[in-house]
């Protein structure tokens, strides 16, 4: 998706709303009336924008795609050069960890983002299959060859894949995991050097898992 997709108006308010919603109570105890209350209309206008609340929840996955696409890069079937050096693939992992932890420590719309994301893989609805087969499974392939070409690894094998699940998994937990990370650090909340210091942990781990590659 490009930008040019990016909701707005009245839709974009019931997404935003969804995200919240769905995410902090879950799909089934959301109700209509509550979407509308927090988007500030009316509960016709979700019939139609989206056809019903189903319909805003397939919205809302596709907004997610969207949003994380424009930090990680949207995957393609010519993402990745199999030619590129070692050292460019190097770059790309560390460029997008980097990018992942900015949206997630400093971009206000995140919290909502991976809480919809958490709630959806917990309940095992129709927006983990969109999100999965469209989004996640061909990024995580893509991250895997840039693995394989930095490394020498190879691309499919089963640790090359949890070490992608690894690396994506840590920068996750710095956004789930903020209070009590804010409370063990001594820090209030996370500003910019707080997210610097934290991407550049994540990054020195990267590279020590890639250095450490047979």
């Amino acid at each position: 998706m490009s930008d040019d997709s990016a909701p707005t108006g009245t839709k974009a308010d019931l997404i935003a709303a969804g995200l919240h919603l769905f995410g902090r109570d879950g799909f089934a105890a959301t109700s209509t009336r509550a979407l509308a209350g927090r988007a500030g209309t009316n509960v016709a206008s979700i019939a139609y924008h989206f056809g019903g609340k189903d319909g805003l929840r397939l919205a809302c996955g596709a907004e997610v795609q969207r949003r994380v696409g424009k930090v990680a890069g949207l995957p393609g079937p010519d993402a990745v050069d199999p030619g590129m050096p070692p050292e460019q693939a190097r770059q790309r992992l560390e460029a997008m960890l980097r990018a992942m932890v900015q949206f997630l420590t400093q971009v206000p719309e995140a919290a909502d983002i991976v809480g919809f994301i958490m709630r959806e893989f917990a309940e095992d609805g129709p927006v983990l299959d969109q999100i999965y087969g469209h989004f996640f499974l061909p990024k995580h392939r893509e991250l895997c060859q840039l693995v394989a070409i930095a490394t020498g690894r190879d691309a499919d094998s089963q640790d090359t894949r949890l070490l992608v699940f690894s690396m994506l998994g840590q920068a996750v937990y710095f956004r789930i995991g903020q209070s009590l990370i804010c409370r063990r650090m001594g820090w209030q909340s996370y500003g910019p050097d707080e997210a610097r210091a934290i991407a550049d942990r994540l990054v020195a781990n990267l590279h020590a898992v890639l250095e450490a590659a047979p």
